[in-house]
C-alpha cells in the first residue's frame, strides 16, 4: 500500500442549492480528495489554512490517517467559496470567491513527504502544481486535475503541467475547453499526445470515461434517489480513483478501470448530502457494497 501526496485547498464554502442552503462548510479540494482516499490509504496533505480554521477538523483529518504535517497556517482568514446550483445540479453559478491566505501560498513538501510514488496535484495554479511534484524524488504515478479558471487563465502554464503527470483527470466541459475541441474522443487524443498515459473524464451524473494508452472504458452513473450538493464530488472521485490505485499499487488497464468505478462510488456519497456529511459517515464497507450494487448494475453478459 502506498501513501499519496496531495495538494490543494482547505476551504470554507457557503452553498446554496435548490434542496438547502449551508455558510461556511468545510470544503476544499484537498479536504474531499482526502476524506474520498482515506478509505483506503494514508494520504500526506499539503495546503495552507488561516487563524480561522477549526483545529478540530484538522484533528478529524488526522483520524481518518492524513498525515498533516505539510498544511500551513497563516495569519489571516482561510480561503472562502460561495455558489449557487439550479435544478440540474452540473454548474455552480459562482458568487463569491475569497482567495485569503490562499492568494499568498507557497507549498512546501515535508521531507517525510518526498519518497512518496503516487502524487495528486489538485485544482491549484499550473506553477504551485510543477512545484509540489518538483520536490518528489520517483514518484511513480502522478494525477493531475484543473479547472475551467486556470484554463482560460494560464492554459499554457496548465499544458506544461499536464506533460509532467501520468493521469489527467478533468470533466467533459474542461476537456474540450482545454483542447479547443467540442467532440470528447479527439480532446482525448489532444490531451495524451501533449504526455498524459492517462484521462480520465469526469461526467457527473451521466458517469467518466477513461482513456488509456489506446483503450477506451465508459461507465455510466450511479442512479440516486437522493442528491443535495455536487460540491466536492470531482475531488471525491480523484480520491477514490487516486486511493484505489494506491492501495493495490497498480495502474495496469484493469486496475485503472477498477479505480473509475470506486471513484464513481465516492463520489456517490458525496453528493447525497451538503460537505461532507455523508462521505465521513460511511465505511469501506459500505463503499465495497455500492461498488457491488455498481458492477450488478452495470453487467450485461448473463
Amino acid at each position: 500500500m502506498s501513501t499519496i501526496v496531495a495538494v490543494g485547498s482547505l476551504a470554507f464554502d457557503s452553498i446554496e442549492t435548490p434542496f438547502g442552503h449551508v455558510e461556511q462548510a468545510l470544503g476544499g479540494s484537498a479536504n474531499y480528495f482526502s476524506l474520498g482516499a482515506s478509505y483506503f490509504t494514508k494520504v500526506q496533505c499539503i495546503s495552507v489554512v488561516g487563524e480561522d480554521f477549526p483545529d478540530s477538523h484538522l484533528q478529524t483529518l488526522k483520524d481518518r490517517g492524513v498525515d498533516t504535517r505539510g498544511i500551513q497556517r497563516a495569519r489571516g482568514k482561510t480561503f472562502h467559496w460561495a455558489g449557487r446550483y439550479g435544478y440540474d445540479l452540473h454548474d455552480a453559478q459562482t458568487l463569491n470567491t475569497c482567495l485569503n491566505v490562499f492568494e499568498h501560498f507557497n507549498p512546501e513538501v515535508p521531507e517525510e513527504f518526498r519518497d512518496s510514488e503516487f502524487v495528486f496535484l489538485g485544482n491549484v495554479a499550473p506553477q504551485l502544481q510543477l512545484k509540489v511534484l518538483g520536490q518528489i524524488r520517483r514518484p511513480k504515478c502522478v494525477a493531475l486535475d484543473s479547472m475551467n479558471f486556470w484554463i482560460s487563465g494560464q492554459r499554457e502554464a496548465l499544458i506544461e503541467a499536464i506533460r509532467r503527470v501520468d493521469v489527467v483527470i478533468i470533466n467533459d466541459g474542461e476537456a474540450r475547453q482545454l483542447t479547443q475541441t467540442h467532440n470528447i474522443v479527439e480532446a482525448a487524443r489532444n490531451v495524451l499526445a501533449w504526455g498524459p498515459k492517462v484521462l480520465v473524464v469526469k461526467r457527473g451524473e451521466y458517469g467518466a470515461l477513461l482513456f488509456d494508452r489506446g483503450e477506451m472504458f465508459s461507465l455510466p452513473g450511479l442512479p440516486l434517489a437522493e442528491v443535495k450538493d455536487p460540491t466536492g464530488a470531482g475531488d471525491s472521485f480523484a480520491g477514490g480513483f487516486l486511493g484505489y490505485l494506491a492501495s493495490e499499487e497498480d495502474t495496469g488497464n484493469a486496475a485503472l478501470r477498477r479505480a473509475v468505478v470506486y471513484g464513481c462510488v465516492v463520489a456517490s456519497f458525496t453528493v447525497q448530502d451538503f460537505g461532507f456529511a455523508s462521505l465521513m459517515s460511511q465505511s469501506r464497507g459500505a463503499i465495497e457494497e455500492r461498488y457491488r450494487k455498481f458492477v450488478e448494475l452495470t453487467r450485461f453478459h448473463v
